[in-house]
């Protein structure tokens, strides 16, 4: 009997230590890079499929992650999977410190050199200079788990100097990733490139394409700014049967939304035809009533018609709303259409031969595009937060009516009294930060 527990005890005695060890190798492996990479990928497809409650886990995946890599064993390397776990993690919003610290520490290279080097050029904010090098590295990680994300960085390096270039390389990256992040950014930044280049039947299939999958993305507001600037620029009986596709697969609000952002950013513009088209779509679209979306949509008609010989009526029109009914923003741009709409009115002064003539459409455009940089329809928008719209000079692209020389007094004090106005109008923007 001794004997046999002694026996039993001198086993225990040994096992121990294996156990000990067994134990270590599993949690190891349960934690290893690549592992929690994976959970960090299922977070991040989670959120721009619509499920934003994921966005605080995706925080804390990050940091986590973070804190692993400084830790793990250089010999994890070897493991090919944990390498690119490392490199998924900074291309997916890590730390880029944390790139820096493991390949100054790969003595046995296991990182590849280039995508590195390249990496950290490109999370430095010099990403142009790491085109030569993605350009030739990235077709062999093709088929690789970063070769997705590999190729939304060379398109994201390659967008500003060739759209087309880089509208291809979105095109690799979204194909062999679909369902993901990875393809949700490539086709909202596409939709950008395209217009652009001026390639808007590009721009609408991949606005299609975006309106199918990512609508309850929390980035689907800026999917919603470069839309309507895609739609404005190009509309016509085409593009208006394209729109109409995409706006299929959005809820009411969000279609109400959409043209009246089109309304907006139209009259704006000067396009009269479009802001009234718009309009009325919106006022369409709304639950019937004196509505906010009706009120909005009368008013975006008010303003396509100041600039016309309908400016009376139009000016009765916006200064029938009560001010409680439109957004600081909108009531910001009523003021300006006043503004103009007084200009287009005013009697030519005898002295003055050069203020015979109404202000064009064009310097109306100019004047309106400073005040209201980018549009926000209602201020309420169903698509979240406004962001600005990529690459889009905060004019508008138009030219400020007072950069034209002019000799005459009258004209120089209106320029200079509008000038004072629009600095009021957008200090009132910016305090509202809507």
């Amino acid at each position: 009997m001794l004997k046999r527990l002694h026996a039993i005890l001198l086993t225990s005695v040994l096992a121990f230590p294996l156990a000990v060890g067994l134990a270590r190798a599993r949690e190891a492996e349960e934690l290893a890079p690549f592992k929690m990479i994976r959970s960090l990928q299922y977070v991040q497809d989670s959120v721009v499929l619509g499920d934003h409650s994921a966005i605080e886990m995706q925080r804390f995946m990050l940091g986590a992650i973070d804190k692993r890599l400084r830790v793990v064993e250089q010999s994890a390397f070897r493991d090919p999977r944990n390498v690119d776990a490392a490199l998924v993690y900074v291309m997916s919003g890590g730390n880029p410190d944390t790139l820096d610290y493991l390949a100054d520490r790969d003595i046995e290279g296991n990182f590849d050199s280039r995508i590195t080097d390249a990496l950290r050029q490109y999370l430095s904010g010099k990403g142009a200079l790491t085109v030569e090098t993605l350009s030739k590295a990235a077709p062999e990680y093709k088929n690789a788990r970063i070769g997705p994300y590999l190729f939304l960085i060379l398109g994201n390096a390659t967008s500003q100097q060739n759209p087309l270039a880089a509208m291809k390389y979105y095109d690799w990256a979204r194909l062999t990733a679909p369902g993901t992040i990875i393809e949700e950014a490539a086709l909202r930044r596409s939709v950008f490139l395209a217009l652009k280049a001026n390639e808007p039947d590009k721009g609408f299939r991949y606005a299609l394409s975006y309106a199918r999958r990512y609508l309850t993305s929390p980035y689907a507001s800026q999917f919603a700014d470069v839309f309507v600037e895609l739609a404005v620029a190009h509309f016509d009986e085409a593009a208006e049967q394209k729109i109409s596709e995409i706006l299929a697969f959005m809820d009411q609000p969000r279609q109400r939304e959409v043209y009246l952002r089109v309304a907006r950013r139209a009259a704006i513009g000067g396009n009269q035809a479009l802001a009234r088209l718009a309009s009325q779509r919106a006022e369409g679209l709304a639950d019937g009533g004196a509505s906010q979306s009706q009120v909005l949509a009368s008013f975006y008609e008010g303003l396509a018609a100041v600039p016309s010989a309908d400016v009376f009526a139009a000016t009765e029109t916006i200064n029938a709303i009560p001010d409680e009914k439109l957004s600081p923003r909108d009531r910001a741009l009523r003021d300006a259409a006043k503004t103009v709409a007084d200009a287009v009115v005013q009697l030519p002064q005898d002295e003055s031969f050069t203020q015979a003539s109404a202000p064009t459409q064009d310097g109306i455009a100019a004047v309106e595009g400073q005040l209201v940089p980018e549009e926000t329809g209602s201020g309420m928008s169903p698509f979240g937060e406004a962001a600005e719209a990529p690459g889009q000079p905060r004019d508008g692209g138009q030219t400020s009516v007072g950069a034209a020389p002019s000799a005459d007094p009258a004209f120089e004090g209106f320029v200079t009294n509008g000038r004072s106005k629009i600095a009021e109008i957008d200090a009132l923007l910016k305090e509202e930060g809507l």
